[in-house]
């Protein structure tokens, strides 16, 4: 999978996106500078959200859209998507914020309008939001247009993942990465399930990531981990500015520490290879080894009182103590001195 610059593989580091969402707060000034935020803390992409309050639902004030069980209670669909919708006016001059700071900038959208809209944008890869996976006609046409697909699965079963892989399939589509995501907002970090980010690659053959919406970075470095290759998380200027999705988005010093702790993880992953490094080697000096700890006279019998095996690591290995134990010093061996197999007789 290749988006933008970026080659997206088992072996890459991990594709980290900050996700924009509803954070701009209704100022286009602020997500612009939300952006350049993002590119300071060390994202690689910013990702836009493409719907309108009636491209997504319809304003109804019947019980079935007043929403109940989340941070959002009591609002109505409409109303929150309102508020939370970024204009698609803003669009090109976000993209070409994004592509000045060197970001890749793309989209989640919601309906075949906000697809031919984003398409006019050139963007380089789409993102299917959760709660649309079950949209096999939406993941149909992203997929005809022949660039690669992040799905986020955090409502999805087993059939739904595969249902949504079909259709990518059905247009030809392979370019496919299966996030794993807990649509909870905020998400407790006891329900992330990271195990199944491994699952994911393994079981569908896909690049496999994360959607977090937890606090804070354990998760994102879980991931890493177990080997998600992107890396999703809302970035807010400042939670203080409030909104939709502020309580669960990170600011700049928080998604910077992300990164940063995503980066090492990387690094401490490493390959599984025995040989060892120059300070490994150099490690060595302090292992054990047989010396010779008290004066021995040439013909005298070497015993676990006069050779023993101490530190540093510069005499012979510990594994002749016994082949060497009850045989003739071939020479005077002085306290302190290397044992080796030519000093025996």
């Amino acid at each position: 999978m290749r988006i933008g610059t970026f080659e997206i593989n088992k072996n890459s580091p991990v594709f980290i996106i900050a996700e924009l969402s509803a954070n701009h707060n209704g100022s286009l000034e602020t997500a612009i500078e939300t952006i350049r935020a993002a590119k300071r803390a060390g994202a690689d992409c910013i990702k836009l959200q493409t719907y309108t309050a009636e491209t997504i639902t319809i304003d109804s004030r019947m019980d079935d859209f007043r929403i109940g069980g989340t941070i959002w209670d009591g609002q109505y669909l409409f109303d929150l998507y309102k508020e939370a919708y970024t204009p698609w006016e803003w669009h090109a001059e976000l993209f070409r914020v994004a592509e000045e700071e060197g970001l890749v900038c793309f989209s989640s959208p919601f309906d075949p309008t906000a697809v031919e809209f984003l398409e006019t944008l050139d963007v380089p890869a789409y993102k299917i939001a959760s709660f649309e996976i079950t949209d096999i006609p939406l993941i149909e046409l992203v997929a005809s247009k022949g660039k690669p697909v992040i799905i986020s699965t955090g409502i999805a079963t087993e059939e739904d993942i595969r249902l949504a892989l079909d259709a990518c399939a059905r247009q030809g589509n392979d370019q496919v990465a299966l996030l794993k995501c807990t649509s909870s907002y905020p998400a407790p970090v006891g329900e992330a399930n990271m195990t199944m980010v491994k699952d994911f690659a393994e079981r569908f053959q896909v690049i496999s990531g994360l959607s977090d919406h937890t606090i804070g970075s354990t998760v994102p470095v879980v991931a890493t981990v177990l080997g998600a290759k992107i890396i999703e998380k809302h970035f807010i200027l400042d939670r203080a500015i409030g909104g939709p999705d502020a309580s669960f988005s990170m600011n700049e010093a928080e998604f910077s520490e992300m990164v940063k702790s995503v980066r090492e993880a990387e690094q401490a992953i490493g390959v599984v290879d025995y040989k060892l490094t120059e300070k490994q080697s150099k490690g060595k000096d302090f292992s054990r080894s047989l010396y010779v700890v008290e004066d021995i006279a040439a013909g005298e019998i070497i015993t676990e009182s006069n050779v023993r095996s101490i530190r540093p690591g510069f005499g012979l290995h510990p594994k002749y103590l016994k082949d060497i134990i009850g045989k003739p010093a071939k020479e005077d061996l002085k306290k302190g001195s290397r044992m080796a197999l030519n000093k025996i007789a």
